[in-house]
């Protein structure tokens, strides 16, 4: 069973940054594309970034040129760096193999306010 397991979420100022990591366990990454998502409050789960096993990398337009997914398959961990947040970035934030998800980790939060 696979386990994921996101961090690295907080409080931040608009124009702040946030480093999100998710390691997972019970399964190597190195040979799915992995994905980042979010959840704000009263909305669904959307899809924001995804990283394929070759590195190859693609974004939603709502985080383009603010974000850069990558990974780190020894690490067995995905990162999401976040510039430049936004209020509207507040939300939990997943990340998940794309575009059959395992089971859901717990998120981490992120909350944009001043």
């Amino acid at each position: 069973q696979v386990r994921l397991v996101e961090s690295g979420g907080g409080l931040v100022q608009p124009g702040g940054s946030l480093r999100l990591s998710c390691e997972a366990s019970g399964s190597n990454i190195r040979f799915f594309t992995m994905g980042w998502y979010r959840q704000a409050p009263g909305k669904q789960r959307e899809w924001i970034a995804q990283v394929t096993s070759g590195d190859s990398t693609n974004y939603a337009d709502s985080v383009k040129g603010r974000s850069t997914i990558s990974r780190d398959n020894a690490k067995n961990t995905v990162y999401l760096q976040m510039n430049a947040l936004k209020p509207e970035d507040t939300a939990v934030y997943y990340c998940n193999k794309w575009p059959v998800p395992w089971d859901w980790g717990p998120g981490t939060q992120v909350t944009v306010s001043p």
